[in-house]
């Protein structure tokens, strides 16, 4: 059965904002897949070993996968292991820090920012009595 979270896809609107972003946090761009005509299509950053994060390039997006056109979304949280090391380096880089660094209510410490389109991003620092480590 399910082993694990392949990846999490994002159509963007500017690739390059979206790839520095990600390369501000150690997320390195890997490969690139091109569509029938041999244009990029989607960008593919590794997060961890299985781990991906895909990158769409917005031009037809919407219209060559249908079921994107009523898309929802929360955000994506990212584990870290320096919750405080994280807030510096989205502030020292220019991007917003929409929540300090704080305790959740599941007893890890978690702070919050948004990529180049706006997408919510979550950092959570995992920690040993959370309730995702007591499940």
């Amino acid at each position: 059965m399910v082993t694990g979270i392949a990846h999490l896809a994002f159509i963007v609107n500017d690739m390059e904002k979206s790839l520095k972003f990600y390369e501000t946090f150690g997320i390195k761009k890997v490969f690139t897949i091109s569509n029938k005509e041999g244009e990029p299509w989607i960008e593919y950053l590794k997060v961890a070993d299985g781990q991906f994060i895909e990158l769409f390039y917005s031009k037809d997006s919407f219209e060559t996968v249908p079921m994107w056109k009523n898309k929802y979304y929360a955000h994506l949280c990212l584990a870290v292991d320096d919750i405080h090391a994280v807030a510096k380096v989205i502030t020292d880089n220019g991007y917003n820090l929409e929540v300090a660094p704080n305790k959740g209510s599941d007893n890890n410490w978690q702070c919050w920012t948004c990529d180049p389109d706006g997408n919510a991003i979550e950092f959570m620092q995992i920690m040993p009595d959370s309730l995702q480590m007591l499940s």
